[in-house]
């Protein structure tokens, strides 16, 4: 994981706290697994496989370009999603395989009844972006 902050402060960056539930998506071999380890050690919670069927305060969604639909996953995403928790999709960074523009995160996201806040690197390979469901007028 080489990014500016070390994992700890990533983790504190996407503001997950000790016993919160987090359901992972899109997890494989190309995942920042430093991250994910850092995530489990802060919440003192293994990061829930994306078959589960239980509320969780925030889903970590691992997307790359050739893996699908986005509006679809992100929509899925927040099946079991609580009304405050945020969507953190992670994307590998330009010049990475599986690169996602950010426009299309852009344009998927409030179509999916999302709104991006902040984007930043997450790590050497990943950028994490934060979504959150719109407020309702």
């Amino acid at each position: 994981m080489n990014s500016a902050l070390g994992p700890t402060a990533v983790v504190e960056k996407l503001g997950f706290k000790k016993d919160q539930l987090i359901l992972e998506v899109g997890q494989a071999d190309d995942c920042d697994n430093l991250l994910r380890d850092e995530i489990q050690k802060i919440t003192q919670t293994n990061l829930i496989a994306e078959e589960a069927q239980e509320v969780v305060d925030a889903v970590i969604l691992w997307w790359r370009e050739d893996d699908g639909d986005l509006i679809d996953e992100l929509v899925d995403a927040q099946t079991y999603l609580s009304e405050e928790g945020p969507v953190w999709l992670f994307t590998p960074k330009a010049g990475r395989k599986g690169h996602v523009e950010p426009a299309d995160i852009q344009d998927a996201a409030p179509t999916a009844g999302l709104t991006q806040t902040v984007s930043f690197p997450a790590s050497a390979d990943w950028t994490a972006t934060r979504l959150v469901a719109r407020k309702k007028k």
